[in-house]
């Protein structure tokens, strides 16, 4: 059984199909990649799972559990925590309060404070900011902020992580860090990953496997060698030029 089973998950807005029938699975510590023009879906489909919006057909299924429709705060206490591309931090706070929340109200059976906040230090180190631990987060960068979310995401021991665009607008090697990074969090803790990104070169580095949506719906899926060489991907979001570019 996959950890995650979506079947004929649609979502419209007015009519308007965001989210047409997507089907698929995921599990085992995959990294799946969904891919895709701005507009085909992704993202809404990344909240489909987590409960902040809810599907006008079909089921979200994690680990044999019907969750479909479930509030927010219910799906991260079952295991399934998300990272927006936009960082959703309290910036008068520091950044190890800010990764201890994640501990605290991320789990089935949270900690007391003095162990969240033990958790939030080994999970700051996993990532490395544990020297910045103690500054407000108003004092972190973009990439800085990245990593941050990533720290408070992990805090909450998911089994499922799902990833928006995160690694959007990084420089090279902020790029390989952030790779090795989620890399890392998968390996050491057995989490299955999903992630949303525009990035190719990341793409192509790090998800095992690719899912391309076009308006809604799945248009290819495969190893990400055999996706990015398929005409209909390469025509339609992709171009002619070299991938490697």
């Amino acid at each position: 059984m996959a950890l995650l089973e979506l079947h004929e998950v649609g979502k419209a807005y007015g009519g308007l199909p965001a989210v047409d029938g997507v089907s698929l699975g995921t599990g085992g510590g995959e990294i799946l990649a969904l891919v895709g023009p701005n507009g085909a879906g992704k993202s809404t489909l990344l909240k489909l799972v987590v409960g902040l919006e809810r599907p006008n057909r079909g089921r979200v299924i994690l680990d044999g559990h019907d969750i479909t429709g479930r509030p927010p705060h219910l799906v991260r206490r079952m295991g399934v925590a998300m990272v927006q591309q936009t960082p959703r931090s309290f910036p008068t706070m520091t950044v190890r309060e800010n990764v201890a929340l994640g501990a605290l109200f991320g789990r089935d059976t949270p900690p007391d404070t003095d162990e969240a906040l033990e958790i939030a230090d080994e999970a700051l180190a996993f990532v490395g900011l544990d020297d910045r631990r103690h500054d407000t987060v108003g004092a972190l960068n973009l990439h800085q902020l990245r990593f941050l979310e990533l720290a408070r995401a992990i805090a909450g021991s998911p089994r499922l992580l799902l990833l928006d665009e995160v690694m959007a607008g990084l420089n090279d090697a902020e790029l390989e860090t952030s790779i090795d990074i989620v890399r890392a969090i998968r390996d050491r803790h057995d989490i299955t990953v999903v992630w949303v990104e525009h990035v190719m070169k990341a793409v192509m580095g790090l998800a095992e496997r690719v899912v391309v949506l076009d308006f809604g719906r799945i248009l290819a899926e495969g190893s990400p060698d055999q996706v990015m060489r398929d005409p209909a991907v390469v025509e339609a979001y992709l171009g002619k030029e070299d991938l490697g570019a």
